[in-house]
């Protein structure tokens, strides 16, 4: 997706999607915009989707890309929403972003970023294509929303009290939670923020930049018409781990920093005295050394069919959880080098492999690190470049000199 403004609108969604078997949708879609590859998707290989196939798709969709971009009068970022259990979304999914971040450097990246459950799995390989994927993540976005399919099920069944549980009902919830961070970029409000003013107040440190996002009122359809919703009704819910689209709890971890975005008519006192009371109430779930942790967006448009809601994204410690738990499973694999070579058929090095597994222990450690840290702690200037560059200095180099573009990843193994 891209996001910026067009003429006589203030502001305009353009969006791509790359699917591997929904050709039937393209009659619902602007034609250039659905693009949909011949020789199908990825094979749930993430190398497949990076190097082999991606590579011969990737300019037909930077192309297409392109054209949606230059539509768009002030351009401010570009959103991707995928999967990392699979080949497709992961590999092509993180080739784009690549290719964007070196062809817009100046606009925001964003990702919604469908991470592998510690229950719900289809994919034997989903721990090589989420590891192969964190890293790329790591380098070339500024945001990424991190959802997974187990909150979303135990949403469904325990919130919602659902039956029976579709794509549909998923991808509602989803679609309601990424509508609420966008919203103050479409709709005027008494208070706005943009996908920059998020990056600028939610990541303390370049590489702490995975949120948990969440929603609320979590209603069953029975009960809509009936509850009444209040705004501390609304800020409640927002810090409940019950609201959270990704498996983790933050009990177990400290905020960093948190974003709530507001819709629906309501005082921005009342708003602005809820939030603090939240703050003073769960003091010690946040770290004391950035004082002021929250930032707040109200809009005065409500969504579809509610009267208020409440969308909040959190930089939390306790998110190290997903990537220990894809960590540890990446690694019970990697050991004994089970699927390895699916991938270096492909054109990888198993040196990228041991890379991609450093990245993750690295974020892990810096997300620890932040956890412990004291407001009167001394971290100096040295300290911050030992988390942040040096460690990673090694992995970087060998990343940036692939070459990933044109014909070569076919032609030619990467030494």
């Amino acid at each position: 997706m891209a996001t910026g403004d067009a003429v006589n609108k203030r502001d305009v969604w353009r969006c791509e999607i790359f699917p591997e078997i929904a050709c039937l949708w393209s009659s619902l879609l602007r034609s250039g915009v659905f693009i949909c590859p011949r020789e199908g998707g990825a094979g749930n290989n993430w190398a497949k989707g990076f190097y082999t196939n991606g590579s011969n798709l990737l300019e037909q969709v930077l192309e297409s890309m392109r054209k949606e971009a230059e539509d768009c009068d002030a351009i401010q970022g570009f959103q991707l929403l995928h999967s990392l259990g699979g080949g497709t979304g992961s590999g092509l999914g993180t080739l784009i972003l690549y290719h964007l971040q070196e062809e817009y450097p100046d606009r925001i990246l964003s990702s919604v970023s469908v991470f592998p459950s510690p229950r719900v799995s289809e994919i034997v390989v989903e721990p090589y294509n989420a590891a192969l994927s964190v890293h790329q993540l790591l380098e070339t976005t500024d945001e990424v929303f991190c959802i997974d399919n187990e909150a979303l099920y135990d949403i469904c069944y325990k919130t919602l009290k659902l039956n029976t549980t579709t794509y549909s009902d998923l991808n509602h919830i989803i679609s309601n939670t990424m509508s609420g961070l966008t919203t103050c970029l479409r709709f005027p409000g008494q208070l706005n923020a943009d996908l920059r003013k998020l990056a600028v107040n939610m990541i303390p440190y370049p590489r702490l930049h995975f949120f948990m996002p969440g929603f609320a009122p979590l209603t069953s359809r029975e009960c809509v018409s009936y509850r009444a919703l209040t705004v501390a009704d609304l800020t409640q819910a927002i810090f409940d781990n019950k609201n959270l689209l990704i498996a983790c709890n933050p009990k177990r971890g400290k905020y960093l920093t948190y974003a709530a975005m507001y819709r629906g008519l309501m005082s921005m006192k009342e708003v602005e005295d809820q939030m603090a009371f939240a703050q003073d109430r769960y003091s010690s779930l946040f770290v004391d050394w950035i004082p002021n942790n929250g930032k707040v967006a109200v809009c005065d448009v409500p969504p579809h069919d509610m009267k208020m809601s409440a969308s909040c994204i959190s930089s939390n410690t306790a998110i190290q959880e997903l990537f220990k738990r894809i960590r540890l499973h990446y690694k019970l694999m990697f050991r004994r080098r089970a699927f390895l070579h699916w991938y270096t058929e492909e054109g990888m090095d198993s040196q990228q492999f041991e890379e991609a597994d450093n990245d993750i222990l690295d974020l892990i450690s810096t997300y620890q690190q932040c956890e412990d840290m004291k407001a009167e702690d001394c971290f100096d200037d040295e300290d911050i470049k030992l988390i942040e560059f040096e460690e990673f200095e090694d992995s970087l180099e060998t990343w940036d000199s692939l070459d990933v573009t044109g014909d070569s990843l076919m032609d030619e193994k990467i030494k």
